[in-house]
C-alpha cells in the first residue's frame, strides 16, 4: 500500500522547507497541485479510492497542523505558507512545545478530572521563576554535604535537577521512572547524587506545582504526552481538528513528538516531514533525531539533492572532514579557504575585525553577506568586534545576544525608584544607584538631524542632570535608611546654586513625583509595583519620544517579567502556607533581576522594512539554529576545543534519555564518538551555508593563556600557504 505521507530527506539548503510549502499548497489547493505530486485530481480517481478530506477544506479552516523546530523558523515557515497561498488560508504555525502548552491549557478541564486537580486556571512558569521556586522548596534538603558531593553551587544544581524532569518528559519517561533510568545510566558513579534522592525532589516539585496550577515546560510536556494524548476524548477532538500534519526539521524535535505524529497518522491523517541528517542542532538539549527518523517507515521517502551549487559544501566537506578525522593526511585546502593566525586572542579579534572592515570598504563583499561564527562568544570578544566595526560605520547584528536586564541603566534606575517608593527596601539602595537614577530619569530625547538612515540610527539623548551633578545631589541630598530612604530638597546642599537651573528643575520634578507616589502607596492607591513601573516609564522615559529598540526591548521584558512574577505571587497567596508579604515579594523581585537571571534581546528579531545591512555575529549553535547563509564566513577561535561541543553545553543526563539507548551508561568512548559525529555535522552544515570564502581565525593562545589544540587545527595548518598575517 502506497503511503500518502511523505518523508523529505535533505542536507542544509537543499529545499526541504520549500518542498513542505509546496506540499501544503497541494493539500489546501488541490487544483493547483504540483505536477509531480502523488495526489491525483478527484475526476481521475478510481472508483472507491479514498480522497483525503483535507484536500477540499474550506479556506477558513485548513485543518493542517504546522510545526517548526524553533520560534524564528516558525515565523519564517508561517510567512512562506501565507505568501504561497496568497493569505487565503490562516496558518497557526507552532513549535512542538508551544503546541503542547496550548493544548494543555485548552483541555485543562480534562486533566482536572483525570488527575483530580484543584479547579483553577493554570499559570505557566518561566524558567527563572521555576528555578527560584524550586530552590525555595528544596533548600532544606540541599545542605552543604549535598552540594559538596554534587561539586556545583546551589543554583547550578537546582537547574541540573530541573533539566532532568524536562529531559524525561521529552523522552516520554514518567517522573516516577527517572530514578530507575538514572540508576542504570550512572551505575557505580560516586561523584553524583543518589538517583532516588534526585527523583524524590522532582516528584515533590511536580506535585507542589500541580497543587497550585503552576506549569513548567517539563510538566507541560509530561501532562500532554502521558495523560492528555492518551485520553480518548482528547484524541477525538485532535483528529477532528487536524487531518494533516506538516513538520519542518524534525531532527530537532523531542522524541514525544513522534507519539503525536503516529496518533494522527493512525487516525487517517497524512503528514509531510522534513529531516536533515546533518542537522540535529539540539541533540543533547532534548532532541532525539534517531527516534524521529523511525517515522520514515510510515512515509514515502523523497531524497533531495545536496545544497545549491554555489555553496562550498560539495567542494570542501570531504576534504575538511578527512583532515579532521585523519590529522596525518597530507591534504591542502583550496584558495577559497584562508586563515588569520596570531599569537594572542586580543590580536586575533583586532585583526579579524580589520580584515572584515577592509573587505567591506573595498566592496569585495557587503556587510550583510558576512558572518562571524564562534564556538562561544564571551563579552570581551563581542565588545571588541562590535566596537571596531562600528567605528568603521559597519553595523553588527548579534543573534540572540541576551544580556541581563540589569545591565541596562534604564532598568537599574527603575529598580532604584521602586526601592525609594515602597517601605522596607532601603538596604537595596545606595548613593551610586540614586545618582544613576537621577541621570536616567532626567534624560531628554533629541530629534534626529540630517539622518537618511532612520532605521539604523539611534536617537541621541541628553540629561538635564549630568553624572557630576547627580553625584553631588546624591552625596548631599540622599539619606540612607533601612526602612525609609529619602531624598531631601536640593536646597539642603549649601552650594546648591552650582547645580544649575536645568538640573535643579529636573530634580525637583523627580522629587515631587516620588513624594506623590509614596503618598498614594500609603493610601493603597497603587494597585501593584507593575502600575508604578508603568507610571515611571510613561512619565520619565517614554514621554512621547521614539526610544531606541534596545531600550524598548528591555522595558517590555521588564514589564512582562513583573506581570508574570506578581501573577505567580497572587497564585501562591491563595494557599496560606505559601503566603508572603508584599514587602518580601518586591525584595525578591529586585534581587532576581540583579542576579542577572532575566534577559532581553536588545535587537529586533526581524527588522521592519528592508533587511539590516549588518555583519552577523553568532555562536555555532545560534547560527545553525537560525538556518541562515552567507557569502563569507569567519570561523573564530578555530583552534578551540569547543568546536567539538557544537557551541552548546549538553544537559546533564541527556544521553540516558535517548529512546534508542534509554538508561544505558554513557562511556568515554561514547563521548568521543558523539563529538566526532557532531563535528562532522557542524562542518557539513556550515559549509552548506557559505558560498564563496571561509576564513579560519586562529590564535595560538586562548584567553586564559593556554595553547589551543582543538579539532580544527589541522584545517588551519592545511591553508597556511595563503595566510593573512
Amino acid at each position: 500500500m502506497v503511503s500518502h505521507s511523505v518523508w523529505i530527506v535533505g542536507t542544509s539548503r537543499s529545499g526541504k522547507t520549500a518542498r513542505l510549502v509546496e506540499q501544503f499548497c497541494s493539500w489546501v489547493q488541490p487544483e493547483k497541485q504540483h505536477p509531480e505530486s502523488f495526489y491525483t485530481k478527484k475526476s481521475t480517481q478510481k472508483k472507491g479510492a479514498r480522497i483525503p478530506e483535507f484536500l477540499y477544506l474550506k479556506q477558513t479552516e485548513p485543518g493542517v497542523l504546522v510545526l517548526a523546530a524553533n520560534d524564528d523558523n516558525r515565523r519564517e515557515l508561517g510567512d512562506r505558507i501565507v505568501t504561497s497561498t496568497l493569505g487565503k488560508y490562516p496558518v497557526r504555525a507552532k513549535t512542538p512545545l508551544g503546541f503542547f502548552q496550548d493544548e494543555v491549557i485548552l483541555f485543562w478541564p480534562l486533566l482536572i478530572n483525570s488527575l483530580s486537580l484543584k479547579a483553577q486556571f493554570p499559570v505557566r512558569l518561566r524558567p527563572e521563576t521555576e528555578q527560584e521556586l524550586a530552590t525555595k522548596l528544596w533548600r532544606p534538603q540541599l545542605d552543604e554535604e549535598i552540594l559538596r558531593i554534587a561539586g556545583v553551587n546551589e543554583s547550578r544544581l537546582v537547574r541540573r535537577i530541573l533539566d532532568l524532569l524536562q529531559l524525561a518528559a521529552y523522552s516520554g519517561v514518567h517522573c516516577e521512572d527517572i530514578a530507575q533510568i538514572l540508576a542504570r545510566g550512572l551505575g557505580d558513579n560516586t561523584t553524583t547524587l543518589e538517583p532516588e534522592f534526585l527523583a524524590s525532589l522532582l516528584l515533590d516539585w511536580r506535585n507542589w506545582c500541580l497543587e497550585r496550577g503552576l506549569l513548567s515546560y517539563g510538566i507541560i510536556t509530561e501532562l500532554y504526552t502521558q495523560y492528555l494524548l492518551s485520553d480518548r476524548n482528547y484524541q477525538q477532538h485532535l483528529t477532528k481538528r487536524y487531518q494533516a500534519v506538516l513538520a519542518d526539521d524534525v531532527d530537532d524535535y523531542p522524541s514525544v513528538a513522534r507519539l503525536l505524529f503516529e496518533l494522527l497518522l493512525d487516525q487517517g491523517a497524512v503528514g509531510a516531514f522534513s529531516y536533515n541528517p546533518d542537522g540535529a542542532v539540539r541533540l543533547g538539549l532534548g532532541a532525539d533525531p534517531n527516534y524521529l527518523e523511525g517515522l520514515a517507515e510510515r512515509c514515502r521517502v523523497e531524497i533531495l539533492t545536496g545544497p545549491p551549487s554555489e555553496s562550498l559544501g560539495e567542494k570542501l566537506t570531504k576534504q575538511m572532514v578527512k583532515l579532521v578525522t585523519e590529522p596525518m593526511a597530507l591534504l591542502s585546502l583550496p584558495k577559497m579557504v584562508h586563515s588569520i593566525q596570531t599569537t594572542s586572542r586580543a590580536q586575533l579579534l583586532r585583526q579579524t575585525a580589520e580584515v572584515i572592515a577592509n573587505t567591506i570598504q573595498s566592496q569585495q563583499v557587503q556587510a550583510e553577506q558576512v558572518a562571524i561564527i564562534a564556538p562561544g562568544l564571551d563579552a570581551i570578544a563581542r565588545y571588541t568586534l562590535v566596537e571596531i566595526l562600528i567605528k568603521q560605520n559597519i553595523l553588527v547584528e548579534s543573534l540572540n545576544d541576551q544580556r541581563p536586564l540589569v545591565s541596562s541603566p534604564v532598568i537599574r534606575a527603575l529598580l532604584t525608584m521602586l526601592a525609594l517608593v515602597y517601605p522596607g527596601l532601603g538596604r537595596l539602595v545606595d548613593r551610586d544607584a540614586v545618582a544613576e537614577m537621577l541621570v536616567v530619569l532626567s534624560r531628554k530625547q533629541q530629534p534626529l538631524e540630517n539622518s537618511s538612515r532612520l532605521t539604523d540610527a539611534i536617537n541621541p539623548v541628553s540629561s538635564d542632570i549630568d553624572p557630576v551633578r547627580a553625584g553631588l545631589i546624591a552625596d548631599y541630598c540622599f539619606v540612607p535608611h533601612p526602612d525609609r530612604p529619602n531624598l531631601l530638597p536640593v536646597s539642603t546642599f549649601e552650594r546648591w546654586d552650582r547645580i544649575g537651573y536645568a538640573a535643579t528643575t529636573a530634580y525637583n520634578e523627580i522629587l515631587q513625583w516620588l513624594e506623590q507616589q509614596r503618598s498614594q502607596q500609603e493610601l493603597r492607591l497603587i494597585p501593584s509595583p507593575i502600575s508604578l513601573l508603568d507610571r515611571a516609564i510613561q512619565r520619565f522615559l517614554w514621554n512621547g519620544s521614539n526610544l531606541p529598540y534596545e531600550q524598548l526591548a528591555a522595558l517590555r521584558e521588564l514589564l512582562e517579567t513583573a506581570q508574570h512574577y506578581w501573577e505567580i505571587d497572587t497564585r501562591l497567596r491563595q494557599i496560606p502556607s505559601d503566603e508572603t508579604t508584599p514587602h518580601t515579594t518586591i525584595i525578591e523581585f529586585i534581587q532576581l533581576l540583579r542576579r542577572g537571571t532575566i534577559t532581553a534581546n536588545p535587537y529586533p528579531v526581524r527588522p521592519i522594512g528592508g533587511a539590516r545591512r549588518a555583519v552577523t555575529l553568532a555562536t555555532i549553535f545560534q547560527y545553525r539554529s537560525s538556518r541562515r547563509s552567507h557569502r563569507w564566513h569567519f570561523w573564530l577561535d578555530a583552534g578551540s576545543p569547543l568546536w567539538a561541543k557544537g557551541g552548546a553545553a549538553t544537559l546533564f543526563g541527556a544521553p540516558f534519555f535517548l529512546r534508542d539507548r534509554l538508561g544505558e551508561p554513557w562511556t568515554a568512548e561514547d563521548e568521543k564518538l558523539a563529538e566526532e559525529q557532531r563535528l562532522r555535522r557542524i562542518l557539513t552544515d556550515l559549509l552548506s551555508r557559505v558560498s564563496e570564502r571561509v576564513y579560519l581565525c586562529h590564535s595560538d593562545l586562548a584567553v586564559n593563556g593556554q595553547e589551543q589544540l582543538g579539532p580544527l587545527l589541522p584545517l588551519v595548518n592545511a591553508c597556511v600557504t595563503h595566510s593573512v598575517i
